[in-house]
């Protein structure tokens, strides 16, 4: 709890509403392998992650494809089918033992129409999840797979240190073989 009420004291709540935003979320723990999110399943509900790992995927022809990955301090949630209540497109599992503050969907949005700051807050998350995801796909469409691998070395270091390999290559949108040697070439 002590990083989520951190968090929002960073993002300016004052102390009120920073209790009031904290008595609707309750701890979760997942093991290692246990899904958050699954798909084909409505999300309802956002969580902050307090402590562990997790990785973003889909299927795509029965292969494994990891499209984002969350840590210590992030949001998890299926972002389209959380505000649409539609059934999720990707599932999102703990790759490690982890702990999760976890508010359900009714309760966020209560928290969205009582408290001013929390829709703006709300409104700033939003556009920081659309610029990763243009930004995402605009790289995606216009790098070269080695150029993706320097700019994640220059700009999320602490992810080759934390996600495993064959997380990465499928962000990256390369096979893990692909990866090992754009690895060898880089050095």
């Amino acid at each position: 709890m002590d990083n989520l009420w951190q968090f929002l004291g960073e993002c300016g709540f004052e102390d009120e509403q920073q209790m009031a935003i904290v008595q609707e979320f309750s701890r979760r723990e997942l093991k290692k392998g246990e899904l958050f999110v699954q798909i084909g399943r409505v999300c309802d509900q956002l969580a902050f992650v307090e402590q562990g790992l997790f990785q973003f995927f889909t299927d795509r022809n029965g292969d494994e494809l990891t499209t984002y990955t969350a840590r210590r301090g992030d949001f998890v949630v299926s972002l389209g089918s959380f505000l649409k209540q539609n059934p999720a497109r990707e599932s999102i599992r703990a790759l490690t033992d982890s702990v999760l503050w976890v508010i359900n969907r009714r309760a966020f949005n209560q928290l969205r129409q009582g408290i001013p700051a929390f829709e703006s807050f709300y409104t700033v998350l939003l556009e920081e999840q659309i610029n990763c995801i243009e930004e995402s796909r605009h790289n995606l469409l216009t790098l070269n797979a080695e150029q993706r691998y320097q700019k994640l070395i220059d700009e999320e270091p602490h992810l080759l240190q934390e996600v495993p390999l064959q997380y990465l290559a499928s962000i990256l949108g390369v096979t893990p073989r692909h990866l090992s040697r754009i690895r060898g070439n880089i050095r």
